[in-house]
C-alpha cells in the first residue's frame, strides 16, 4: 500500500513556492518538505485543512492511493 503526497503537483498548480505555503498555514519549511517527499508518518486533520484551504483544492488533490 502506498499514499502518494501530489503537493508538488498543487503548487505548481497555483503558482506557489513551498516557503509560501509554509508561511500561510503556520509550519516551518523543514516539515512542509517532509510532507512533500512522503517521508511523513501521519499528517494532522488540521495541517490538510489549512493546506486545502490555501491551495484551494480537495484533500484527493494531494493524497493519491496506490495500491502495490
Amino acid at each position: 500500500m502506498a499514499i502518494i503526497v501530489n503537493l508538488d503537483v498543487m503548487l505548481a498548480k497555483r503558482k506557489m513556492r513551498s516557503k509560501e505555503l509554509a508561511e500561510i498555514i503556520g509550519i516551518t519549511t523543514a516539515n512542509l518538505s517532509i510532507l512533500k517527499s512522503g517521508k511523513a508518518k501521519a499528517v494532522r486533520f488540521s495541517t490538510l485543512e489549512a493546506i486545502c484551504k490555501a491551495l484551494d483544492c480537495q484533500p484527493a488533490d494531494i493524497l493519491e492511493f496506490v495500491p502495490d
